[in-house]
């Protein structure tokens, strides 16, 4: 099969060695499981292949694809539908609403994606059909299982009565898989042990915090590392909210993400990070992995992480694909560092004075419409090149969701550009425009 034109729409002109391995795998017909680093391009490895499976006049769902957060499952139907397909697909879960996706199954998609908690659901209230899936993809389901979903799944995949090919992906090698998943003798693909050059890109350095105001330590350290991509890890959402409290105080744009914010607000922050309107984020682990963010140069672990897993999928937000990267460890007098981290991390004093980073480049403006409203890019694009005097360099990222869209301006241009477009109507309506907070 010719991939180069669905290629061609995310700028690629050719696939790694992970995805030419997983689509001959996929492509025999075997069960698979694929091992590889966050940010390796697994998603497309595992939706290519599948491809040539997919009958377009069958109405029923022909491929299920299982995620354990709704982040995860938002992001692969958005790059299924970029690659430019006919088949439909829909997206399934919690925060989403259920007489939405009830509609959509009128019209069965050859593609449904979803959490267990809502595809179970689904089952339950017998909305949904899985009789006819032949193709079960389970994506980082490791996480899936640490989530407490695997009663859920094992209901779920039993009502696959007729499955022919199950593949299975993480970036952390699975060292049991469930017998009701019915993986046997499957094709194992593991490109974590291999990618040497990944692991050197990494370099791991600890700072010892003088006195008892570690907050303060990440302060100093955040100004020594300046206006650089930047996670910083917290394994509790109460310490998430007081970074962000405190890089308030100071205005420095930043983005915080924890499981308690709804799921607009979440989303919303990873746009202003695409777009270069903000370059810190302060996250829970639930930002370690299944989210579409861009390179991150510096990955600082506020507080310790508690297993190997989650040391792996927080420092593979940095150093990939062959990209350097650096992992600061923030050590109180008496923390120590677990045994699993393998390498010996060098260490770094703490600068004396907090250096103010400087300030973004780019801002992100809101405006209150979206697909559902027939607004594409192009008219957004149109309205603040001729209206909003803004010329191309000074455009940014756009990103359309179905009732919202978010554009980069430049951050001296965008107050200037929201007066003079603030009256103006996009596609004969008058719509909400305002400096995303």
């Amino acid at each position: 099969m010719n991939y180069q034109p669905i290629l061609a729409n995310f700028g690629i002109t050719q696939l790694n060695q992970m995805q030419e391995a997983s689509i001959k795998a996929i492509s025999s017909g075997s069960d698979v499981m694929l091992i590889s680093p966050t940010g390796s391009g697994k998603t497309l490895a595992f939706l290519l292949p599948i491809l040539a499976n997919l009958q377009p006049d069958k109405n029923y769902v022909q491929v299920l694809i299982i995620v354990p957060s709704r982040e995860l499952a938002i992001q692969i139907e958005k790059v299924f539908k970029q690659m430019g397909t006919a088949f439909k697909v829909n997206c399934f879960y919690g925060g989403h609403s259920v007489r939405t996706e009830e509609n959509s199954l009128t019209e069965p998609p050859a593609v449904l994606i979803g959490t267990p908690g809502r595809l179970g659901h689904h089952l339950r209230t017998k909305s949904l059909d899985l009789r006819k899936v032949h193709t079960l993809i389970l994506d980082e389901f490791d996480k899936s299982l640490e989530f407490g979903f695997k009663e859920d799944m094992d209901f779920i995949i039993g009502m696959c009565k007729v499955l022919k090919q199950r593949v299975l992906t993480s970036a952390t090698a699975l060292d049991d898989v469930p017998s009701f998943v019915g993986y046997d003798k499957g094709v194992t693909l593991n490109y974590t042990q291999e990618d040497k050059e990944l692991e050197s890109a990494l370099v791991s350095k600890f700072m010892r915090v003088q006195g008892d105001d570690k907050l303060e330590a990440l302060m100093l350290l955040l100004g020594k590392i300046g206006s650089k991509p930047t996670i910083v890890f917290c394994n509790h959402r109460e310490a998430v909210n007081r970074i962000s409290e405190q890089l308030a105080v100071h205005k420095i744009a930043h983005g915080f993400y924890h499981g308690g914010l709804e799921q607009i607000d979440r989303e919303k922050t990873l746009i202003k990070l695409r777009n270069g309107s903000v370059h810190f984020l302060i996250t829970t682990d639930l930002a370690a992995r299944g989210l579409d963010i861009p390179e991150i140069e510096y990955v600082v672990h506020y507080q310790l992480p508690a297993t190997e897993d989650v040391l792996i999928h927080r420092n593979g937000r940095t150093a990939r694909m062959n990209a350097a990267g650096t992992a600061y460890y923030l050590l109180d007098l008496e923390d120590t560092l677990p045994r699993f981290i393998s390498d010996t991390p060098t260490e770094e004093p703490l600068p004396k004075e907090f250096v103010m980073p400087e300030p973004m480049a780019w801002k992100t403006l809101y405006i209150a419409a979206g697909k559902k409203d027939k607004i594409n890019k192009m008219d957004i694009v149109g309205m603040l090149l001729q209206k909003g005097n803004l010329k191309k360099d000074e455009l940014g990222k756009i990103e359309v969701l179905d009732k919202s869209a978010y554009v980069a301006i430049k951050a001296n241009k965008i107050q200037k550009t929201l007066q003079l477009v603030q009256t103006e109507k996009i596609k004969g309506r008058k719509i909400k425009m305002e400096i995303a907070s």
